[in-house]
């Protein structure tokens, strides 16, 4: 917003203000622009442009949603927004979930992909896998983990006994591709992980894995590097069930994999431990 639509609308909520007190409009000074000389004593501060560059997930402002039974504005926290003034509803299944994700337009990826991509695989899986977003084939078919790296993790957990089909989900942090397969932005990955967490909700997978620093980094909330997080077991907590804290390991994309070879014998020490300890919880 310009530093003039801004004033203007200052001038409109001053009015509307004077008029819902008495209704009688208060004369007051001229508004300020940022490169005036001599502004009004008597105005409000100077108005001036709103930065162009995204705003970190930390700093998004708090939507408001109208409550049906008493009018009043409810505040949601930033990750529950789906679109600018509207709270993510609550969805019953993993169709209904599905399909708020495909008319989702809450960030700046909507406009550029040809197909969403919510995930797929077993409703009750052992394995939910998280990776960072779609790529081009996942953008071309709907479908995650389909191109090369897709096929490298499908081997992966195979070794394992793991299968996407039969007691696995496949998701991303991003239900929409980021252009050039670039990382997601901090406010694409803000608008997009209620969806993630409202399918772990539904899934109740009894463990996470983590494939990417992207996927590790934003379901943990932690700026840590995936070196440093890979290897051992870590907690998710769904929101509204302390009490069921669920298991995370993270490890390197296969992706990551395709492009050195230094990075397999670590992975595959990975899906020895989880292998290990979905063994240990049967």
């Amino acid at each position: 917003m310009t530093a003039e639509e801004k004033n203007a609308l200052a001038r409109f909520l001053d009015c509307a203000a004077d008029y819902l007190k008495d209704g009688y409009n208060r004369p007051r000074g001229s508004y300020a622009f940022e490169n005036d000389t001599k502004p009004d004593n008597t105005a409000p501060p100077p108005l001036i442009d709103a930065p162009s560059a995204s705003l970190p997930s930390s700093s998004l402002p708090l939507a408001y949603q109208i409550d049906e039974d008493d009018d009043t504005l409810e505040a949601a926290e930033p990750e529950a927004v789906l679109s600018a003034g509207y709270a993510l509803p609550e969805a019953a299944t993993l169709s209904e979930l599905a399909a708020l994700v495909s008319n989702c337009s809450a960030c700046p990826l909507a406009p550029t992909r040809k197909h969403t991509v919510p995930g797929e695989g077993a409703e009750r899986p052992l394995v939910l896998v998280i990776g960072e977003g779609p790529g081009a084939d996942e953008d071309a078919t709907g479908r995650p983990f389909v191109g090369n790296a897709g096929q490298l993790l499908d081997k992966m957990l195979a070794s394992i006994g793991l299968s996407r089909t039969e007691n696995c989900y496949i998701a991303n942090i991003v239900k929409c591709r980021p252009p050039g397969n670039r990382d997601p932005q901090p406010d694409e990955i803000a608008a997009c992980l209620p969806f993630l967490h409202q399918q772990i909700k539904l899934l109740r997978p009894k463990t996470i894995l983590c494939a990417g620093r992207v996927a590790a980094q934003a379901l943990l909330n932690t700026s840590r590097g995936i070196t440093a997080l890979r290897g051992a077991f870590t907690e998710y907590t769904p929101a509204g069930d302390a009490e069921k804290p669920i298991p995370v390991l993270c490890t390197y994309h296969p992706s990551a994999l395709l492009h050195s070879e230094s990075y397999k014998r670590p992975a595959w020490e990975d899906l020895k431990l989880l292998k290990a300890r979905l063994e240990e919880r049967e």
